[in-house]
């Protein structure tokens, strides 16, 4: 296990939602204010403050996506389609792992069928932001 699923799974442990556990985790490595990402990332838990969109671990590491690969140049936004191929890929892993992106599908709410709990996504999160992102 990297030092960035371990740091997200402690994160979730002290109460960050999933999206805040996975995006703190790698502050210090992009060097970004925790407190910032725990702000920003707040919003994006339990499927987007409800569980009936995507899941908040991998919000996390889209968010963390744009943070790595934007040129954050706002007069010239030329990055984004990079990003989006970041974010395809990320999506693309976490679905072929878990079954779904949607937090409601993954928890069973109407299935009665867990795919896979809260700290297994941030795991899965964690380190496909990880390798996808090059940290």
């Amino acid at each position: 296990m990297s030092k960035y699923t371990e740091k997200a799974l402690e994160n979730h442990k002290k109460g960050m939602n999933c999206a805040q556990a996975v995006a703190c985790a790698f502050a210090e490595t992009l060097q970004v204010d925790e407190n910032l990402l725990f702000q920003m990332a707040e919003g994006f838990g339990a499927g987007m403050g409800g569980m009936k969109a995507t899941c908040g671990a991998v919000s996390g590491a889209v968010l963390l996506a744009g943070i790595k690969n934007s040129s954050a140049d706002v007069e010239k936004p030329v990055t984004k389609g990079a990003t989006y191929q970041l974010t395809k890929e990320i999506t693309r892993q976490f679905q072929e792992k878990n079954g779904s992106l949607i937090c409601q599908e993954l928890k069973g709410v109407e299935s009665k069928k867990v795919l896979r709990s809260c700290d297994g996504c941030i795991e899965d999160a964690a380190m496909i932001a990880e390798k996808v992102l090059g940290l």
